[in-house]
């Protein structure tokens, strides 16, 4: 058995049993665990009140290599509480710790998606950047590419040709990207969510937040369409249910 201390995001917690909990941690230090809190139902020294999500916690885990790990102690060492001062904040935290515990594997190391999670939690603590939904597309763009499913947005995904930037493009979030006008006749069977149609606008916001080179203003609509592509990105990747 080793010993592990590590920050870590509460991203799922039932109960088990009595007074026993079952929780899912995003990790720093292994990526997603699950770990068992004996008598996490209640109020402990060892765990106390750090079973909360959107703060950053330092948890001590023993860890035997099966299926569920040990919590044996942890802290808040990094308070959010501005996150719960509106509900937009709260609906786009939750909806970035789910993408988590679904796209990210078990124990394995996801250095990229922490920062990129972590990066968003704190700017919806701090509810002086941009927009809660503007900053969950951002996020869930950047999340994509951090674990190895990122749109492709400037060219065919079957056939490599290149989309001019000022076109129009149809894009596939579950193939993966842009499919050209010669190749969507022949592409594979269309998922349910069927594909949109993306602006070149929108297609360049896109690809500055996937490439973090800066993102142009973008107004809600434009969030709202980006966070449709996103979810069905992550629903086809991880076989989820919205």
């Amino acid at each position: 058995m080793r010993s592990l201390v590590t920050r870590a995001l509460l991203v799922r917690q039932v109960a088990y049993g009595e007074s026993d909990v079952i929780a899912t941690l995003f990790t720093e230090a292994e990526g997603k665990l699950g770990v068992m809190v004996r008598g996490g139902r209640k109020s402990t020294k060892r765990v106390g009140g750090a079973l909360e999500p959107f703060h950053t916690l330092e948890a001590r885990i023993d860890d035997r290599g099966g299926e569920l790990a040990t919590l044996r102690e942890a802290r808040i060492v990094q308070v959010r509480a501005g996150i719960v001062a509106t509900l937009e904040a709260i609906d786009a935290a939750g909806t970035a710790l789910r993408w988590l515990r679904h796209v990210c594997p078990p124990r394995t190391k996801e250095p990229e998606a922490w920062a990129t999670v972590t990066e968003l939690l704190d700017a919806l603590d701090a509810s002086d950047g941009a927009p809660p939904k503007v900053a969950l597309a951002e996020c869930g763009l950047r999340l994509l590419s951090d674990v190895g499913y990122a749109l492709d947005l400037e060219r065919c995904i079957q056939c490599g040709k290149e989309c001019p930037p000022a076109r129009t493009a149809r894009v596939d979030p579950a193939r993966g990207g842009l499919v050209c006008s010669t190749c969507a006749p022949l592409s594979a069977p269309r998922s349910s969510h069927g594909g949109v149609m993306m602006s070149a606008e929108l297609r360049a916001k896109a690809i500055g937040a996937m490439s973090r080179s800066g993102v142009s203003p973008m107004p809600p609509l434009d969030a709202e369409a980006l966070l449709t592509l996103v979810d069905a990105a992550m629903v086809a990747h991880a076989g989820f249910d919205r």
